[in-house]
């Protein structure tokens, strides 16, 4: 049977990052469900729930590397239970005195809620990371082309000057939203989940809250203070971000994807050596980063909405949701993380085609500016009825801008002057706030992650 793309030989860097797949592969995750068994034990002994004795015993033993996968696989097929295959499996290697406090009081949820926090924390990291990382390259580029002027377009036609330094600048200050929401949602995410079978702590007697404050530090993860067992909204949470972040990349990719035409070509993706197009037409230069940015948002944001889905949860524990996380999530996390890859490279490779970018500004490409000039003048409805139907006519007669407006009996020489050169507003002073503010944020917050 051949490997899911994820876990391709030949694809499977388009879809996820090595570094990733070390955090959600099958021992990776299961060495970090001991972990949290081991942190458990430990906080149990410390309030004498279990012997500190098998608490050693339990932590001494708790290495993937150690245990039977196969044992594990059959025991959970045979027992048609989550994790008691890595119960049995840790049991076999235990002093008799030790096996009956594995595991003590806990549920399955407990064991992988609590993992899956601290997989979240990783992949914190490493968003944190990329993305100050590609925010570093745009507000380069912005500050770079603060002035380089480029058509604006809207639904898809050519309209008023604008900068292309503007342009990164909005993707930019994109980028920095997702890193406030990044550190604003950490709280709410990065916590354990100790609730028991129904969300109560019975099982421990009055020992439950002081358990669960104790394993939660043990493992640096807030505590919850309340179960959260058929609470899903935290994950659910950080799956829309991953959503969000994606599909900023893609808008970026679409942006090079579409400005990369040929009969445009203001923009273009880096091409490193052996790069082949097409092979069937050497003259192409696909632009296939950019457009597989796209292709990772949509499947990102499918894996968010089951991610969604699972907060319509029933009772005090619904598997229905809960376990289809199991998928989503690292779905969702390895496509992010090859999407900041491809993205990282995009933009510190990205080729400005500045002489293009002002050839493609269009003959009328000051229409807004002189509507703004004559406005206050001839009153701007009239304004606008006059300069659409001298531009009609312009474009009938193949005339410029200027000889349209003197056609039409409408210039004069400072509306002449004015449209000497192409106007951008307030685009450089925008420019120079969202690169000032990112900035001063970057100058506050630490390069790593901060949780």
């Amino acid at each position: 049977m051949a490997p899911p793309l994820i876990d391709s030989q030949v694809h499977g860097h388009l879809w996820g990052t090595d570094e990733l797949r070390a955090v959600f592969a099958e021992r990776a995750k299961l060495q970090g469900w001991l972990d949290v068994l081991v942190a458990l034990g430990d906080a149990q002994a410390e309030l004498g729930i279990i012997p500190a004795t098998a608490a050693k015993a339990i932590a001494a033993e708790a290495h993937i590397d150690a245990l039977d996968l196969d044992l594990i696989a059959a025991e959970t097929r045979r027992t048609s239970h989550s994790t008691l295959g890595l119960i049995v499996a840790l049991q076999q290697r235990l002093p008799e005195d030790a096996r009956e406090w594995v595991y003590y009081g806990a549920t399955v949820q407990d064991i992988t809620d609590t993992w899956t926090a601290t997989a979240i924390r990783t992949v914190c990291g490493i968003l944190w990371r990329d993305l100050r990382l590609i925010e570093a390259r745009l507000l380069e580029l912005a500050e770079d082309h603060r002035d380089t002027v480029v058509a604006g377009r809207t639904h898809g036609q050519t309209g008023s000057p604008t900068s292309f330094g503007l342009k990164a600048a909005c993707w930019a200050d994109e980028i920095r939203r997702h890193l406030d929401r990044l550190r604003e949602g950490a709280p709410r995410w990065i916590v354990g989940q100790l609730a028991g079978s129904v969300g109560n702590l019975a099982f421990y007697d009055d020992f439950g809250l002081e358990l669960r404050a104790r394993f939660c530090a043990r493992l640096g993860l807030a505590d919850p203070v309340v179960s959260w067992t058929s609470s899903r909204d935290r994950v659910a949470e950080f799956g829309t971000l991953l959503a969000l972040v994606t599909a900023t990349l893609a808008k970026i990719g679409t942006e090079v994807y579409q400005l990369s035409r040929p009969e445009i070509d203001e923009l273009q993706e880096p091409a490193p050596a052996g790069t082949v197009g097409s092979i069937t037409m050497p003259h192409k230069r696909n632009p296939e980063a950019s457009e597989h940015l796209a292709t990772l948002a949509r499947l990102v944001r499918s894996s968010a909405s089951v991610l969604v889905e699972g907060m319509v949860a029933e009772h005090e524990r619904d598997g229905r949701g809960w376990k289809a996380e199991w998928i989503a999530l690292p779905d969702a996390c390895l496509l992010t993380g090859v999407a900041l890859s491809f993205a990282l490279t995009l933009v510190k490779g990205l080729e400005v085609n500045v002489e293009t970018m002002r050839d493609n500004l269009g003959p009328y490409s000051g229409s807004e500016r002189a509507l703004t000039l004559l406005a206050p003048r001839l009153g701007k409805h009239r304004a606008q009825r006059l300069l659409q139907e001298a531009m009609g006519t312009g474009r009938e007669r193949r005339l410029t801008l200027i000889e349209a407006l003197r056609a039409a009996d409408l210039l004069d020489p400072a509306l002449e002057q004015a449209l000497a050169a192409p106007y951008t507003g307030t685009a450089g002073q925008m420019v120079d706030a969202v690169v000032r503010r990112g900035r001063a944020a970057r100058k506050r917050e630490p390069e790593r992650w901060p949780s």
